[in-house]
């Protein structure tokens, strides 16, 4: 079966709170190479990605392959499990940067912030546009303040 990026959902993020995120450009896996190949970019945000106060006692933690001794899950660890389900279904996938969410779903709010350590700061503004249009009855904004 052909993959076809349609499938894949713009958004998946938490339904409420602050976490981590990760904008994906996902392409269709042709052996061809083509950079002209057909692409897409997502959002994906998860609380479980959250640095805890353990953190302060094991030291920074950020992309796993950079510190193998980090059990925290970061930005990195979203962007390798999302990457690896689309790998088997036929998807390439790069990472175009990180930051945090703010998703206040009583008030109907999600503010898009900050970067990732490791992989820079996405482009907030493609993330918000992303974001509105699966949330559209919210005031979604961003800024590249924060961390």
């Amino acid at each position: 079966m052909a993959a076809d990026l349609g499938q894949i959902p713009d958004v998946d993020i938490d339904s409420d709170g602050v976490f981590k995120y990760v904008l994906i450009r996902v392409h269709l896996a042709e052996p061809s190479g083509d950079p002209a190949r057909e692409c897409k970019e997502i959002v994906r945000g998860y609380k479980w990605a959250e640095y805890h106060a353990l953190e302060l006692s094991v030291g920074p933690t950020r992309a796993t392959r950079a510190y193998p001794e980090a059990t925290l899950p970061t930005p990195a660890d979203i962007y390798d499990k999302v990457s690896g389900e689309l790998q088997k279904n036929g998807y390439d996938c790069e990472c175009l940067g990180g930051g945090r969410i703010s998703h206040q779903s009583q008030d109907r709010k999600i503010h898009v912030y900050g970067y990732s350590m490791g992989y820079g700061r996405a482009q907030h503004s493609v993330s918000t546009e992303k974001i509105k249009a699966k949330y559209p009855d919210y005031e979604v904004t961003w800024a590249d303040d924060g961390y």
